[in-house]
């Protein structure tokens, strides 16, 4: 499996080129590409992707949500499967993620670990069986990250909202008042270099089931992304995501 990877002088491209290089998933470097300029030897090395048309069989995307527009005609043009694995993508970003998928596979999550997968599950298992609790969400990030929330606390809290139609988002509680019935609140915390926490309170009057995810290192999710690949080049146009690769397992 050839890969191309967008965003090869980040940190997280830099995971992936070299857990590429290892082999791992079946992977092989095909191009590493950065806008700033990348030092990647044993493939080819590019400013853009229209630069490259050599072989490849996947794209695997660690830039930012605002290159989705182009980085999405490449992969059509090209005929090529997507992971994109970044975050803080506006509504109409989306949009042109879903009218891609009708053309080309793409694989999208807010987070590319298979234990935020499992969270998840559990999550909306929880709220399901405790219909009237309270949740609370709260996401703990490096002091370096963007977006608020974190993707991974909305893809929680969507996940969530399945058994709870109802269910209202309360971005960082801030005024007077009292908490309403429907409401999921969403805390965010930035400090220092944490990788990245989710812990999910699901509480009734008289218990509290606590769940909890801590990313140890960022290799998680360059490992997650190319095993999305590795799942990806096998599949039909559409869109995918852990869940769906979860299943097919």
């Amino acid at each position: 499996m050839k890969i191309i990877v967008n965003g090869a002088g980040g940190r997280m491209g830099n995971e992936v080129i070299r857990m590429a290089q290892a082999g791992m998933r079946g992977a092989e470097m095909a191009a590493a590409v950065d806008i700033n300029g990348c030092n990647v030897t044993g493939c080819a090395v590019a400013k853009s992707l229209d630069e490259y048309e050599g072989p490849a069989d996947c794209v695997i995307d660690f830039t930012h949500h605002t290159v989705t527009a182009g980085l999405l005609e490449y992969a059509k043009k090209r005929k090529l499967p997507v992971v994109i694995a970044t975050t803080g993508h506006t509504e109409d970003e989306k949009a042109l993620i879903k009218a891609a998928a009708a053309e080309i596979p793409v694989f999208f999550s807010y987070n590319m670990s298979l234990g935020v997968a499992v969270l998840a599950s559990l999550a909306e298992k929880a709220a399901k069986m405790f219909p009237d609790a309270d949740i609370e969400i709260i996401e703990k990030h490096h002091n370096r990250k963007l977006d608020v929330p974190s993707g991974t606390a909305l893809l929680l809290a969507d996940r969530i909202k399945l058994v709870r139609a109802d269910a209202e988002y309360v971005i960082g509680r801030h005024e007077n008042g009292k908490r309403t019935k429907n409401e999921i609140g969403i805390h965010s915390l930035r400090m220092g270099n944490v990788v990245g926490e989710h812990e999910i309170l699901i509480s009734t009057d008289n218990e509290v089931i606590t769940l909890k995810h801590e990313a140890k290192d960022r290799a998680l999710f360059a490992e997650g992304a190319l095993s999305a690949a590795a799942f990806l080049v096998k599949q039909p146009a559409g869109l995918y995501n852990m869940q769906d690769m979860m299943a097919a397992e």
